[in-house]
């Protein structure tokens, strides 16, 4: 009995010092301190600086700077570029995420392996296997020619090299998201007579709409902001197919500092938007999540 005592008091203590010692107050604040020192530099001073280098010659000439011709047509690509590849991603990442799942087939992990495949390979390397692709001198460079249809160095290039660094957000956010819920309830509609599409809107749609948003977010993020793959494939032609990093990658080249840092306000405001929507659908993630729980 007194050895079983001395037992459990010795557990107890061997659980109270560790926590003690994690929780004590300098311990705590030096780790804190640590992380916001970090965020600080890393951040909020990059941000704080694009704000104030594009306003430090006047409300002026910032405003003209996002104004200009060249900057609204880099403007109006990035977005147009974001409304085709974001979406074609969202469907490619339901149909993977769907399939991997919920069905058993050869070759699955092989369909995970290039899923990851962007992520692993460097994104200018990739601009260049599309431009050995579709160049004047690639594969079928000389069909492309033949046809009149110009790929690299025009906005198919560039679309096609945002997809491809794009394209595993959202499947890699569904993935996990759809394998912790099993597919009971998608085999208990069925057993009930319901139809395959039936059962995507009605039971499977209802769950991951969250883990959806969230990728989508993710994806039109990147794709904003992409600039290695699409500055290999787009040329630089301005006013035709320069994105907004390609546009202040130009402006800054030419000692424009203070137009370049205007324009990347509107890169740093994007970023913000996203962040708050990120943080929105993660929240109301935790909030379901608790709700299931206590449920």
């Amino acid at each position: 009995m007194a050895g079983t005592v001395a037992m459990n008091s010795a557990s107890g203590n061997s659980e109270v010092r560790p926590r003690h010692a994690t929780e004590s107050l300098p311990f705590r604040w030096l780790w804190i301190t640590i992380a916001l020192l970090f965020i600080g530099l890393v951040l909020i001073l990059p941000l704080v600086t694009v704000i104030y280098e594009g306003l430090k010659k006047g409300v002026e000439l910032y405003l003209t700077a996002l104004i200009e011709p060249d900057a609204i047509a880099a403007l109006q690509l990035t977005l147009l570029v974001a409304l085709i590849a974001v979406p074609l991603n969202t469907l490619f990442g339901i149909a993977a995420a769907w399939a991997i799942t919920k069905f058993q087939f050869r070759g699955k992990n092989i369909l995970l392996t290039l899923i990851d495949l962007p992520f692993a390979v460097s994104p200018v390397i990739s601009g260049l296997v599309f431009v050995l692709l579709f160049g004047a001198r690639g594969w079928f460079g000389p069909f492309l020619e033949a046809n009149h249809l110009q790929i690299v160095y025009a906005v198919p290039g560039i679309i096609l090299a945002t997809t491809f660094v794009t394209f595993p957000f959202v499947a890699r956010e569904l993935i996990p998201l759809m394998q912790a819920q099993g597919k009971q309830e998608e085999e208990a509609a069925a057993s009930l007579g319901a139809r395959g599409w039936h059962i995507f809107w009605h039971v499977t749609m209802p769950n991951i709409k969250w883990g959806l948003l969230y990728g989508i977010i993710l994806c039109n993020a990147r794709a904003i902001g992409e600039f290695g793959a699409v500055s290999v494939v787009s040329g630089h032609i301005r006013g035709e197919t320069n994105t907004l990093p390609l546009h202040i990658e130009i402006l800054y080249n030419e000692y424009q500092f203070s137009a370049a840092f205007a324009v990347a306000s509107l890169l740093v405001v994007l970023a913000l938007v996203t962040l708050v929507a990120k943080s929105l659908i993660e929240r109301r993630q935790r909030h379901l999540a608790s709700r299931n729980m206590t449920n």
